[in-house]
């Protein structure tokens, strides 16, 4: 049977496809993709992701890209594992979908300006970028608080929809976004930290992180505080 490798890179949405890995149980390794070293662009990994980004799955003689994909064809592979409702219905899977793709299409554009916006629009426009991404970014924020806050997870029950929300979380809490206005949004993040899965994938991140560290290639995102 070929090796599941799920190519990594820290801080990154691949964050939740590695939570996902280690909640189903499987059996697989992280290869750290260096962007500082421009790894991604390389003919190699090009011939495995001609997209250049990550997370990409090597996993049954495929190699999956994009995370609602990826979410979806784990919740088929390994029901056992309830990484998403069961889909038993068009009708189903499609809100299963939909919901993935919020946060793909809606949630992680903006996660990128606030996160990025240097990158998006240079530093001059970084200030007005990532102020105007705040400001979309909230109603979205609260529709989530709103549901958040009459339930412990998405569904109810844990899923990865809850591993993608709390990858967005981190990343504009991390961005200096105020998410104390959340307050169940940020239960439902320490809740994440406790899980097991969570845990393992951290550890992993971490290797991840210490491994680029060790080779000066590191990506430090920038400090919102800086733009002007």
């Amino acid at each position: 049977m070929a090796e599941t490798v799920l190519y990594f890179a820290p801080q990154t949405c691949a964050r939740v496809p590695l939570v996902a890995l280690e909640e189903a149980g499987v059996d697989f390794t992280v290869h750290t993709v260096a962007f500082m070293a421009g790894e991604h662009r390389q003919p190699d990994y090009l011939a495995r992701n001609p997209k250049g980004k990550v997370p990409a799955l090597a996993i049954d003689g495929l190699v999956l890209t994009e995370n609602v994909a990826i979410a979806d064809y784990l919740a088929e592979r390994h029901p056992e594992a309830a990484l998403l409702p069961p889909a038993s219905t068009p009708a189903a899977r499609a809100e299963r979908l939909a919901d993935l793709a919020f946060c793909a299409a809606t949630l992680h554009p903006i996660v990128t300006r606030i996160r990025m916006a240097p990158f998006i629009a240079g530093p001059a426009s970084a200030k007005a970028v990532y102020d105007a991404a705040c400001q979309a970014m909230d109603p979205n924020f609260a529709m989530i608080e709103a549901r958040l806050a009459q339930r412990t997870w998405w569904y109810g029950e844990w899923s990865v929809m809850d591993a993608y929300l709390n990858w967005a979380f981190f990343r504009v809490a991390g961005a200096r976004y105020d998410v104390s206005r959340f307050p169940a949004f940020a239960r439902h993040d320490e809740l994440m930290q406790e899980r097991p899965s969570y845990r393992r994938a951290m550890l992993r991140e971490r290797q991840s992180e210490a491994d680029l560290v060790a080779r000066g290639l590191l990506f430090t995102p920038p400090d919102p505080a800086t733009f002007s």
